[in-house]
Protein backbone atom coordinates (compact mmCIF):
# COMPACT_ATOMS: atom_id res chain seq x y z
CA UNK A 1 0.00 0.00 0.00
CA UNK A 2 1.18 3.89 0.56
CA UNK A 3 2.18 5.67 3.93
CA UNK A 4 0.10 6.63 6.55
CA UNK A 5 1.45 9.98 7.59
CA UNK A 6 0.12 11.43 10.36
CA UNK A 7 0.30 15.14 9.97
CA UNK A 8 -1.85 16.12 13.32
CA UNK A 9 -0.21 18.60 15.84
CA UNK A 10 0.96 17.79 19.39
CA UNK A 11 0.76 19.91 22.71
CA UNK A 12 4.69 19.89 24.10
CA UNK A 13 5.06 21.67 26.95
CA UNK A 14 6.70 25.48 25.90
CA UNK A 15 10.34 26.33 25.48
CA UNK A 16 12.02 29.49 25.81
CA UNK A 17 14.48 30.17 22.90
CA UNK A 18 17.05 32.42 23.00
CA UNK A 19 18.75 33.58 19.59
CA UNK A 20 21.61 35.29 18.47
CA UNK A 21 22.62 38.05 21.10
CA UNK A 22 21.53 37.71 24.57
CA UNK A 23 21.32 40.83 25.72
CA UNK A 24 20.87 43.12 29.42
CA UNK A 25 18.02 44.62 30.10
CA UNK A 26 19.18 48.41 31.09
CA UNK A 27 16.31 50.66 31.69
CA UNK A 28 18.57 53.22 32.19
CA UNK A 29 19.36 53.05 28.47
CA UNK A 30 19.04 55.50 26.16
CA UNK A 31 15.72 54.79 23.46
CA UNK A 32 16.74 51.67 21.92
CA UNK A 33 18.46 51.71 18.38
CA UNK A 34 15.97 49.92 17.18
CA UNK A 35 12.69 48.30 17.62
CA UNK A 36 12.02 44.69 16.09
CA UNK A 37 8.42 42.65 15.09
CA UNK A 38 8.86 39.26 15.47
CA UNK A 39 5.95 38.20 13.08
CA UNK A 40 4.52 34.94 12.42
CA UNK A 41 1.90 32.48 10.49
CA UNK A 42 -1.46 33.09 12.05
CA UNK A 43 -1.80 29.63 13.33
CA UNK A 44 0.75 30.64 15.52
CA UNK A 45 -0.06 33.87 17.40
CA UNK A 46 1.99 33.03 20.76
CA UNK A 47 5.03 33.78 18.41
CA UNK A 48 3.75 37.65 18.33
CA UNK A 49 6.81 39.23 19.91
CA UNK A 50 7.76 43.23 20.09
CA UNK A 51 11.67 43.08 20.63
CA UNK A 52 13.49 46.08 21.83
CA UNK A 53 17.44 46.43 20.61
CA UNK A 54 18.28 46.08 24.48
CA UNK A 55 15.98 43.23 25.27
CA UNK A 56 17.07 39.42 25.07
CA UNK A 57 15.55 38.22 21.52
CA UNK A 58 13.14 35.27 22.95
CA UNK A 59 9.99 33.71 21.87
CA UNK A 60 7.52 30.85 22.88
CA UNK A 61 7.63 28.24 20.85
CA UNK A 62 5.91 24.79 21.51
CA UNK A 63 8.52 23.01 20.79
CA UNK A 64 10.14 20.48 23.55
CA UNK A 65 12.19 19.94 25.55
CA UNK A 66 11.12 20.64 29.50
CA UNK A 67 10.64 24.23 30.14
CA UNK A 68 13.04 24.21 32.96
CA UNK A 69 15.96 23.52 30.53
CA UNK A 70 18.22 26.52 29.97
CA UNK A 71 19.11 26.61 26.10
CA UNK A 72 21.34 29.73 26.62
CA UNK A 73 22.77 29.97 29.98
CA UNK A 74 25.14 32.24 31.06
CA UNK A 75 27.99 29.72 31.08
CA UNK A 76 27.78 29.42 27.21
CA UNK A 77 26.68 32.83 26.22
CA UNK A 78 27.56 36.05 27.72
CA UNK A 79 25.30 39.27 28.33
CA UNK A 80 26.47 41.74 26.19
CA UNK A 81 25.30 45.45 25.14
CA UNK A 82 23.58 45.82 22.18
CA UNK A 83 25.37 49.60 21.70
CA UNK A 84 28.91 48.21 21.38
CA UNK A 85 30.57 48.73 17.75
CA UNK A 86 33.61 46.26 17.24
CA UNK A 87 35.97 49.52 16.63
CA UNK A 88 39.79 49.15 17.21
CA UNK A 89 41.03 51.24 20.28
CA UNK A 90 41.40 54.55 20.53
CA UNK A 91 44.77 54.69 21.24
CA UNK A 92 45.38 52.54 18.16
CA UNK A 93 47.11 55.05 15.40
CA UNK A 94 47.97 52.53 12.66
CA UNK A 95 46.35 52.64 9.20
CA UNK A 96 43.10 50.23 10.05
CA UNK A 97 42.45 52.55 13.15
CA UNK A 98 42.56 55.57 11.04
CA UNK A 99 40.78 54.19 8.43
CA UNK A 100 38.04 53.14 10.13
CA UNK A 101 37.60 56.68 11.84
CA UNK A 102 37.43 58.01 8.40
CA UNK A 103 35.02 55.54 6.79
CA UNK A 104 32.98 56.72 9.85
CA UNK A 105 32.97 60.49 9.15
CA UNK A 106 32.12 59.36 5.44
CA UNK A 107 29.67 57.01 6.42
CA UNK A 108 27.85 57.95 9.94
CA UNK A 109 24.75 55.68 8.77
CA UNK A 110 26.92 52.98 9.65
CA UNK A 111 26.75 53.62 13.59
CA UNK A 112 22.48 52.64 13.63
CA UNK A 113 23.86 49.03 12.72
CA UNK A 114 26.22 48.48 16.01
CA UNK A 115 23.79 45.77 17.06
CA UNK A 116 25.32 43.38 14.64
CA UNK A 117 28.75 43.85 15.82
CA UNK A 118 27.23 42.42 19.21
CA UNK A 119 25.59 39.95 16.89
CA UNK A 120 29.60 39.07 15.48
CA UNK A 121 31.04 39.32 18.65
CA UNK A 122 28.12 36.54 20.10
CA UNK A 123 27.24 33.91 17.32
CA UNK A 124 30.44 35.07 14.84
CA UNK A 125 33.27 34.97 17.09
CA UNK A 126 35.13 32.06 15.14
CA UNK A 127 35.71 34.07 12.57
CA UNK A 128 38.29 36.50 14.96
CA UNK A 129 39.72 33.35 16.79
CA UNK A 130 40.42 32.33 13.86
CA UNK A 131 41.70 35.39 12.03
CA UNK A 132 39.53 34.42 8.74
CA UNK A 133 38.21 36.67 6.57
CA UNK A 134 34.95 35.30 4.93
CA UNK A 135 33.48 37.19 2.27
CA UNK A 136 31.71 34.19 0.22
CA UNK A 137 28.13 34.83 1.51
CA UNK A 138 26.83 34.58 -1.43
CA UNK A 139 28.36 30.97 -1.69
CA UNK A 140 27.00 29.76 1.97
CA UNK A 141 26.19 31.71 5.36
CA UNK A 142 28.08 31.75 8.12
CA UNK A 143 25.81 29.77 10.71
CA UNK A 144 24.95 31.48 14.25
CA UNK A 145 26.68 29.64 16.95
CA UNK A 146 23.40 30.26 19.01
CA UNK A 147 21.57 28.84 16.68
CA UNK A 148 23.47 25.48 16.45
CA UNK A 149 23.49 25.26 20.52
CA UNK A 150 19.57 25.65 20.23
CA UNK A 151 19.30 22.85 18.10
CA UNK A 152 21.62 20.47 19.22
CA UNK A 153 19.72 20.82 23.09
CA UNK A 154 16.72 20.78 21.66
CA UNK A 155 18.12 16.91 19.63
CA UNK A 156 19.65 15.97 22.83
CA UNK A 157 16.58 16.15 24.64
CA UNK A 158 13.83 15.20 21.85
CA UNK A 159 12.82 11.83 20.69
CA UNK A 160 12.18 12.41 16.83
CA UNK A 161 11.24 9.46 14.60
CA UNK A 162 10.22 9.43 10.68
CA UNK A 163 7.27 11.27 9.98
CA UNK A 164 5.50 8.63 8.32
CA UNK A 165 3.86 7.34 11.23
CA UNK A 166 1.35 8.02 14.14
CA UNK A 167 3.58 7.11 16.88
CA UNK A 168 5.10 10.38 19.61
CA UNK A 169 7.94 10.32 18.14
CA UNK A 170 6.88 10.52 14.63
CA UNK A 171 4.02 12.96 15.47
CA UNK A 172 7.04 15.41 17.21
CA UNK A 173 8.58 15.47 13.72
CA UNK A 174 5.32 15.95 11.96
CA UNK A 175 4.94 18.75 14.57
CA UNK A 176 8.18 20.31 13.92
CA UNK A 177 7.90 20.01 10.37
CA UNK A 178 4.37 21.96 10.37
CA UNK A 179 6.12 24.38 12.48
CA UNK A 180 8.41 25.10 10.00
CA UNK A 181 5.88 25.06 7.38
CA UNK A 182 4.13 28.21 9.05
CA UNK A 183 7.51 29.88 9.58
CA UNK A 184 8.47 29.90 6.60
CA UNK A 185 4.87 31.40 5.17
CA UNK A 186 5.41 33.89 7.96
CA UNK A 187 9.06 35.22 6.83
CA UNK A 188 7.95 35.48 3.42
CA UNK A 189 4.43 37.26 4.34
CA UNK A 190 2.38 34.31 2.19
CA UNK A 191 -1.12 34.97 1.89
CA UNK A 192 -3.62 32.01 2.61
CA UNK A 193 -3.63 29.73 -0.31
CA UNK A 194 0.62 29.12 -0.09
CA UNK A 195 2.51 25.53 0.76
CA UNK A 196 5.97 24.92 1.49
CA UNK A 197 7.63 21.71 -0.13
CA UNK A 198 11.32 20.88 1.39
CA UNK A 199 13.53 20.01 -0.62
CA UNK A 200 17.22 19.81 -0.50
CA UNK A 201 18.47 23.06 -2.19
CA UNK A 202 16.75 25.76 -4.46
CA UNK A 203 18.42 23.64 -7.30
CA UNK A 204 16.04 20.90 -6.17
CA UNK A 205 12.84 22.96 -6.20
CA UNK A 206 13.84 24.61 -9.26
CA UNK A 207 14.11 21.10 -10.90
CA UNK A 208 10.62 20.38 -9.53
CA UNK A 209 9.03 22.63 -11.36
CA UNK A 210 10.89 21.71 -14.69
CA UNK A 211 10.19 18.20 -14.16
CA UNK A 212 6.31 18.76 -13.13
CA UNK A 213 5.18 21.87 -15.62
CA UNK A 214 2.97 20.68 -17.96
CA UNK A 215 5.29 21.85 -21.15
CA UNK A 216 3.73 21.16 -24.74
CA UNK A 217 5.09 21.96 -28.21
CA UNK A 218 2.87 24.88 -27.98
CA UNK A 219 4.25 26.02 -24.69
CA UNK A 220 6.73 28.73 -23.75
CA UNK A 221 10.15 28.90 -21.76
CA UNK A 222 11.58 32.80 -20.69
CA UNK A 223 14.05 33.03 -18.74
CA UNK A 224 16.81 35.92 -18.64
CA UNK A 225 20.48 34.87 -19.53
CA UNK A 226 21.59 36.08 -16.14
CA UNK A 227 20.75 33.00 -14.24
CA UNK A 228 22.14 30.62 -12.47
CA UNK A 229 22.74 27.01 -14.24
CA UNK A 230 19.63 25.82 -11.97
CA UNK A 231 17.15 27.95 -13.94
CA UNK A 232 18.70 27.36 -17.61
CA UNK A 233 18.55 23.32 -15.92
CA UNK A 234 14.68 23.87 -16.59
CA UNK A 235 15.14 24.48 -20.51
CA UNK A 236 16.24 20.95 -20.86
CA UNK A 237 12.51 19.68 -19.52
CA UNK A 238 10.56 21.70 -21.60
CA UNK A 239 12.59 21.39 -24.72
CA UNK A 240 11.97 17.57 -24.14
CA UNK A 241 8.64 18.19 -24.78
CA UNK A 242 8.98 20.45 -27.37
CA UNK A 243 8.17 23.75 -26.04
CA UNK A 244 9.98 27.26 -27.56
CA UNK A 245 12.98 28.56 -25.46
CA UNK A 246 13.45 32.30 -25.06
CA UNK A 247 16.28 34.27 -23.52
CA UNK A 248 16.35 38.20 -22.33
CA UNK A 249 19.77 38.88 -22.77
CA UNK A 250 21.91 40.48 -19.91
CA UNK A 251 23.18 43.97 -20.04
CA UNK A 252 27.36 44.60 -19.71
CA UNK A 253 26.57 44.39 -16.10
CA UNK A 254 24.20 41.67 -15.73
CA UNK A 255 20.66 41.31 -15.03
CA UNK A 256 18.16 43.09 -17.89
CA UNK A 257 16.34 46.17 -19.40
CA UNK A 258 13.17 46.06 -18.13
CA UNK A 259 11.34 47.19 -21.46
CA UNK A 260 13.43 45.05 -23.39
CA UNK A 261 12.17 41.95 -20.82
CA UNK A 262 8.51 43.17 -21.16
CA UNK A 263 8.92 43.29 -25.29
CA UNK A 264 9.99 39.66 -25.45
CA UNK A 265 7.56 38.08 -22.83
CA UNK A 266 4.90 39.99 -25.27
CA UNK A 267 6.25 38.77 -27.89
CA UNK A 268 5.63 35.49 -27.10
CA UNK A 269 3.15 35.63 -24.85
CA UNK A 270 0.78 31.82 -24.63
CA UNK A 271 -2.06 31.48 -26.67
CA UNK A 272 -2.48 27.87 -26.38
CA UNK A 273 -0.92 26.49 -23.62
CA UNK A 274 0.68 27.01 -20.47
CA UNK A 275 3.91 29.03 -20.79
CA UNK A 276 6.15 29.84 -17.61
CA UNK A 277 8.54 32.75 -16.77
CA UNK A 278 11.13 32.26 -14.65
CA UNK A 279 13.27 35.56 -12.70
CA UNK A 280 15.90 35.46 -11.00
CA UNK A 281 15.76 37.93 -7.80
CA UNK A 282 19.51 38.40 -7.42
CA UNK A 283 21.99 37.32 -9.82
CA UNK A 284 25.04 35.61 -7.87
CA UNK A 285 27.62 36.75 -10.17
CA UNK A 286 26.38 40.45 -11.43
CA UNK A 287 24.97 41.87 -8.35
CA UNK A 288 21.78 42.92 -10.34
CA UNK A 289 18.97 42.95 -8.53
CA UNK A 290 16.05 42.10 -11.02
CA UNK A 291 12.52 44.35 -10.49
CA UNK A 292 9.98 41.95 -8.98
CA UNK A 293 7.33 44.10 -10.51
CA UNK A 294 7.98 42.48 -13.95
CA UNK A 295 6.34 39.08 -12.33
CA UNK A 296 3.00 40.68 -12.22
CA UNK A 297 3.18 41.73 -15.89
CA UNK A 298 3.90 38.37 -17.14
CA UNK A 299 1.46 36.94 -15.14
CA UNK A 300 -1.43 39.54 -16.57
CA UNK A 301 -0.16 37.65 -20.15
CA UNK A 302 -0.66 34.74 -18.96
CA UNK A 303 2.45 33.04 -17.88
CA UNK A 304 3.02 30.99 -14.67
CA UNK A 305 5.45 32.79 -12.81
CA UNK A 306 8.56 31.15 -10.96
CA UNK A 307 11.28 33.55 -8.69
CA UNK A 308 14.86 31.88 -7.54
CA UNK A 309 15.21 33.72 -4.40
CA UNK A 310 18.60 31.62 -3.56
CA UNK A 311 20.69 34.77 -3.87
CA UNK A 312 18.06 37.78 -2.86
CA UNK A 313 16.37 36.12 0.40
CA UNK A 314 19.49 36.46 2.65
CA UNK A 315 19.69 40.19 2.71
CA UNK A 316 16.21 41.34 1.01
CA UNK A 317 12.71 41.76 2.43
CA UNK A 318 10.29 39.58 -0.18
CA UNK A 319 6.33 39.82 0.89
CA UNK A 320 4.64 37.32 -1.25
CA UNK A 321 1.36 39.51 -0.34
CA UNK A 322 3.09 42.21 -2.41
CA UNK A 323 5.02 40.30 -5.03
CA UNK A 324 2.08 36.85 -5.38
CA UNK A 325 4.42 35.14 -7.56
CA UNK A 326 3.26 31.31 -7.98
CA UNK A 327 6.46 29.54 -6.85
CA UNK A 328 9.67 30.58 -5.15
CA UNK A 329 13.07 28.82 -4.55
CA UNK A 330 14.85 29.09 -1.82
CA UNK A 331 18.05 27.63 0.38
CA UNK A 332 18.08 28.35 4.11
CA UNK A 333 21.71 27.80 4.34
CA UNK A 334 22.40 30.72 2.22
CA UNK A 335 19.79 33.02 4.44
CA UNK A 336 21.22 32.01 7.94
CA UNK A 337 24.01 29.27 7.21
CA UNK A 338 22.59 26.48 9.03
CA UNK A 339 21.00 23.81 8.17
CA UNK A 340 22.52 22.51 5.19
CA UNK A 341 20.63 20.63 2.71
CA UNK A 342 17.46 21.71 3.55
CA UNK A 343 15.65 24.21 0.90
CA UNK A 344 11.97 24.91 -0.09
CA UNK A 345 9.81 25.36 -2.85
CA UNK A 346 7.44 28.44 -1.32
CA UNK A 347 4.13 27.83 -3.96
CA UNK A 348 0.62 28.54 -4.64
CA UNK A 349 -1.23 25.03 -3.76
CA UNK A 350 -3.65 26.54 -7.32
CA UNK A 351 -0.38 26.09 -8.94
CA UNK A 352 0.76 23.01 -7.18
CA UNK A 353 -2.21 20.90 -8.10
CA UNK A 354 -1.65 22.16 -11.86
CA UNK A 355 1.73 20.28 -11.92
CA UNK A 356 2.18 16.44 -12.96
CA UNK A 357 5.06 14.34 -11.51
CA UNK A 358 6.71 12.15 -13.56
CA UNK A 359 6.84 9.40 -10.88
CA UNK A 360 6.08 8.59 -7.41
CA UNK A 361 8.19 7.68 -4.31
CA UNK A 362 7.88 6.97 -0.62
CA UNK A 363 6.22 9.24 0.88
CA UNK A 364 4.12 10.46 -1.85
CA UNK A 365 1.36 8.31 -2.37
CA UNK A 366 -1.37 6.44 -0.60
CA UNK A 367 -2.07 3.48 -2.41
CA UNK A 368 0.28 1.87 -5.32
CA UNK A 369 -1.57 -1.19 -7.14
CA UNK A 370 1.18 -4.02 -7.18
CA UNK A 371 1.31 -5.72 -10.15
CA UNK A 372 -0.94 -2.67 -11.79
CA UNK A 373 -0.86 0.63 -12.92
CA UNK A 374 -3.14 2.50 -10.45
CA UNK A 375 -1.29 5.24 -7.99
CA UNK A 376 -3.16 7.31 -5.34
CA UNK A 377 -1.44 10.45 -4.67
CA UNK A 378 -0.93 11.53 -0.83
CA UNK A 379 -3.64 13.48 0.73
CA UNK A 380 -1.67 16.70 1.46
CA UNK A 381 -0.80 18.50 -1.89
CA UNK A 382 3.19 19.22 -0.50
CA UNK A 383 3.25 15.42 0.68
CA UNK A 384 3.34 14.65 -2.66
CA UNK A 385 5.85 16.55 -3.87
CA UNK A 386 8.48 15.33 -1.23
CA UNK A 387 10.11 12.19 -1.74
CA UNK A 388 11.08 9.83 0.60
CA UNK A 389 11.53 10.93 4.17
CA UNK A 390 11.97 15.00 4.62
CA UNK A 391 15.18 15.98 6.35
CA UNK A 392 12.71 16.29 9.80
CA UNK A 393 15.38 16.39 12.19
CA UNK A 394 16.78 19.64 10.93
CA UNK A 395 14.00 21.29 10.42
CA UNK A 396 13.68 22.73 13.88
CA UNK A 397 16.24 25.01 13.19
CA UNK A 398 14.80 26.36 10.33
CA UNK A 399 12.30 27.76 12.57
CA UNK A 400 15.05 29.39 14.68
CA UNK A 401 16.92 30.47 11.92
CA UNK A 402 13.98 32.19 10.61
CA UNK A 403 13.35 33.79 14.07
CA UNK A 404 17.09 34.92 14.26
CA UNK A 405 17.34 36.17 10.92
CA UNK A 406 13.99 38.62 10.86
CA UNK A 407 15.42 40.46 14.30
CA UNK A 408 18.11 41.18 12.61
CA UNK A 409 16.96 41.64 9.04
CA UNK A 410 16.38 45.48 8.78
CA UNK A 411 19.58 46.25 9.68
CA UNK A 412 21.35 44.16 6.87
CA UNK A 413 20.87 46.42 3.95
CA UNK A 414 22.01 49.93 5.38
CA UNK A 415 25.50 47.91 6.92
CA UNK A 416 25.74 46.30 3.38
CA UNK A 417 25.25 49.58 1.25
CA UNK A 418 28.24 51.06 3.36
CA UNK A 419 30.80 48.38 3.74
CA UNK A 420 30.14 47.62 -0.16
CA UNK A 421 30.11 51.66 -1.47
CA UNK A 422 33.38 52.02 0.66
CA UNK A 423 35.11 49.00 -0.84
CA UNK A 424 34.39 49.61 -4.52
CA UNK A 425 35.47 53.59 -4.12
CA UNK A 426 38.68 51.91 -2.38
CA UNK A 427 39.27 49.04 -4.70
CA UNK A 428 38.76 51.72 -7.77
CA UNK A 429 41.60 53.81 -6.33
CA UNK A 430 44.03 51.40 -6.02
CA UNK A 431 47.30 51.47 -8.63
CA UNK A 432 49.89 49.48 -9.36
CA UNK A 433 53.50 51.30 -8.11
CA UNK A 434 55.07 50.96 -11.45
CA UNK A 435 52.87 51.75 -13.97
CA UNK A 436 50.28 53.84 -12.18
CA UNK A 437 47.61 51.68 -13.58
CA UNK A 438 44.37 50.47 -11.96
CA UNK A 439 44.92 47.30 -9.84
CA UNK A 440 41.35 46.08 -10.87
CA UNK A 441 38.57 46.38 -12.77
CA UNK A 442 35.30 46.12 -11.10
CA UNK A 443 32.27 44.42 -13.82
CA UNK A 444 29.60 43.45 -11.44
CA UNK A 445 26.17 46.00 -11.30
CA UNK A 446 27.02 48.97 -8.90
CA UNK A 447 24.34 50.40 -6.57
CA UNK A 448 22.55 53.57 -8.47
CA UNK A 449 21.95 54.77 -5.05
CA UNK A 450 22.94 54.75 -1.17
CA UNK A 451 21.11 53.90 1.61
CA UNK A 452 20.98 56.19 5.05
CA UNK A 453 18.13 54.55 6.86
CA UNK A 454 17.70 51.27 8.71
CA UNK A 455 14.68 49.66 6.63
CA UNK A 456 15.56 50.83 3.18
CA UNK A 457 16.24 48.02 0.43
CA UNK A 458 18.88 48.49 -1.71
CA UNK A 459 18.65 48.27 -5.72
CA UNK A 460 21.75 45.52 -5.95
CA UNK A 461 22.96 43.00 -3.86
CA UNK A 462 26.47 43.46 -1.64
CA UNK A 463 28.59 41.12 -4.93
CA UNK A 464 31.64 42.58 -6.31
CA UNK A 465 32.97 40.70 -9.16
CA UNK A 466 36.40 41.87 -10.48
CA UNK A 467 39.48 40.88 -12.65
CA UNK A 468 42.98 41.82 -11.79
CA UNK A 469 44.89 43.98 -14.57
CA UNK A 470 47.58 42.43 -14.53
CA UNK A 471 49.66 40.18 -17.00
CA UNK A 472 51.08 38.26 -13.81
CA UNK A 473 48.05 38.23 -11.89
CA UNK A 474 45.50 37.14 -14.15
CA UNK A 475 45.77 33.27 -12.98
CA UNK A 476 42.27 32.64 -11.05
CA UNK A 477 44.64 30.16 -9.46
CA UNK A 478 47.09 32.31 -8.40
CA UNK A 479 44.69 35.08 -7.05
CA UNK A 480 42.53 32.22 -5.13
CA UNK A 481 46.03 30.71 -3.70
CA UNK A 482 47.22 34.22 -2.49
CA UNK A 483 43.82 34.83 -1.42
CA UNK A 484 43.74 31.67 1.23
CA UNK A 485 47.59 32.81 2.25
CA UNK A 486 45.96 36.03 3.28
CA UNK A 487 43.11 33.90 5.16
CA UNK A 488 40.31 34.91 3.13
CA UNK A 489 37.27 33.07 1.64
CA UNK A 490 36.15 34.20 -1.35
CA UNK A 491 35.50 32.60 -4.61
CA UNK A 492 36.83 32.58 -7.97
CA UNK A 493 35.51 31.41 -11.31
CA UNK A 494 32.12 31.75 -13.58
CA UNK A 495 29.94 30.85 -10.10
CA UNK A 496 27.35 28.34 -11.77
CA UNK A 497 26.39 31.36 -14.18
CA UNK A 498 27.65 31.43 -17.72
CA UNK A 499 25.23 33.95 -19.12
CA UNK A 500 26.35 36.41 -16.49
CA UNK A 501 29.59 35.54 -16.39
CA UNK A 502 29.80 35.78 -20.45
CA UNK A 503 28.06 39.12 -20.17
CA UNK A 504 30.51 40.48 -17.48
CA UNK A 505 33.83 39.45 -19.29
CA UNK A 506 32.85 40.43 -22.76
CA UNK A 507 32.56 36.81 -24.07
CA UNK A 508 29.04 36.38 -25.40
CA UNK A 509 30.45 36.32 -29.37
CA UNK A 510 32.53 33.41 -28.01
CA UNK A 511 29.26 31.79 -26.50
CA UNK A 512 27.88 31.53 -29.48
CA UNK A 513 30.66 29.68 -31.37
CA UNK A 514 30.09 26.46 -28.60
CA UNK A 515 29.94 23.24 -30.27
CA UNK A 516 28.91 19.55 -28.73
CA UNK A 517 30.74 18.37 -26.56
CA UNK A 518 32.91 21.66 -25.69
CA UNK A 519 35.13 21.63 -22.70
CA UNK A 520 36.43 24.57 -20.02
CA UNK A 521 39.41 24.40 -21.72
CA UNK A 522 38.41 24.35 -25.48
CA UNK A 523 36.31 27.04 -24.92
CA UNK A 524 39.43 29.37 -22.98
CA UNK A 525 41.14 28.38 -25.82
CA UNK A 526 38.57 30.01 -28.12
CA UNK A 527 38.56 33.24 -25.71
CA UNK A 528 42.33 33.32 -25.29
CA UNK A 529 42.05 33.77 -21.42
CA UNK A 530 40.92 31.77 -18.34
CA UNK A 531 37.30 31.97 -17.70
CA UNK A 532 36.22 33.83 -14.62
CA UNK A 533 36.06 36.50 -12.28
CA UNK A 534 37.07 36.97 -8.01
CA UNK A 535 33.81 37.36 -6.60
CA UNK A 536 33.92 39.14 -2.94
CA UNK A 537 30.10 39.42 -1.07
CA UNK A 538 29.46 40.08 2.12
CA UNK A 539 26.81 39.20 4.52
CA UNK A 540 25.20 38.88 7.98
CA UNK A 541 28.44 39.00 9.96
CA UNK A 542 30.31 41.18 8.22
CA UNK A 543 32.23 44.70 9.53
CA UNK A 544 34.63 47.15 8.39
CA UNK A 545 37.19 44.41 9.52
CA UNK A 546 36.65 42.15 6.73
CA UNK A 547 36.64 44.68 4.31
CA UNK A 548 39.94 46.33 5.41
CA UNK A 549 41.40 42.84 5.03
CA UNK A 550 40.36 42.55 1.60
CA UNK A 551 41.81 45.92 0.57
CA UNK A 552 45.30 44.76 2.07
CA UNK A 553 44.72 42.06 -0.19
CA UNK A 554 44.70 43.64 -3.00
CA UNK A 555 47.23 46.68 -2.13
CA UNK A 556 49.46 43.88 -1.93
CA UNK A 557 49.06 42.47 -5.75
CA UNK A 558 49.74 46.40 -6.34
CA UNK A 559 53.26 46.61 -5.32
CA UNK A 560 55.54 45.00 -7.83
CA UNK A 561 58.15 43.25 -5.62
CA UNK A 562 55.18 42.00 -3.18
CA UNK A 563 53.60 40.70 -5.97
CA UNK A 564 56.96 38.87 -7.49
CA UNK A 565 57.17 36.89 -4.12
CA UNK A 566 53.87 35.84 -3.83
CA UNK A 567 53.82 34.21 -7.50
CA UNK A 568 57.09 32.67 -6.92
CA UNK A 569 55.93 30.99 -3.57
CA UNK A 570 53.07 30.05 -5.82
CA UNK A 571 55.39 28.57 -8.73
CA UNK A 572 57.76 27.00 -5.75
CA UNK A 573 60.11 29.72 -7.58
CA UNK A 574 63.90 29.95 -6.20
CA UNK A 575 65.08 33.39 -4.89
CA UNK A 576 66.78 35.30 -7.54
CA UNK A 577 65.94 33.32 -10.32
CA UNK A 578 64.23 34.91 -13.31
CA UNK A 579 60.70 33.70 -14.37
Amino acid sequence: MGNNHSSSRVTHPSREQHIGVDINTNRNHPTPVSHVNLRYHKSQPSLMKSVSSYETISSESPVWPPHNHRLNDSRSSPKLTVYAPLTPPMSRQDPEARAYSAFLKSFPEYQSTWILDTLRRADFSRLDRTGETYVDYMGGAQHPESLVRIHSSFLNESVMGNTHSVSNSSMLSSHCADDARDAVLSFFQAPPGYTVIFTANATGALKLIGESYPFTSDSIYVLGADSHNSVHGIRQYASSRGAEVHYIPSTSTGGFVISTAKNILRQHRPRNARSLFALTGLSNISNAKNPLSILKFASSLGYNTLLDAAALAPSSIISLSETPVDAMAISFYKMFGYPTGVGALVIKESFLETLERPWFAGGTVNVVQVPGSIVTRANNLHEQFEDGTINFMTLPAITDGLRFLSAYLPFLPLRLSCLSHYLVASLSRLKHDSTGTPVVKILSRLPSRRLKNIGEQADCGSTISLIFLSASIQFLRFIENTAVSHNISLRTGCMCNPGGAAALLGIEDQMEQLYPGVTVKDFECVVGRELGVVRISLGLASNFQDVWKVLTFASSLADTSTRQALWNTWTNVPVGQAM
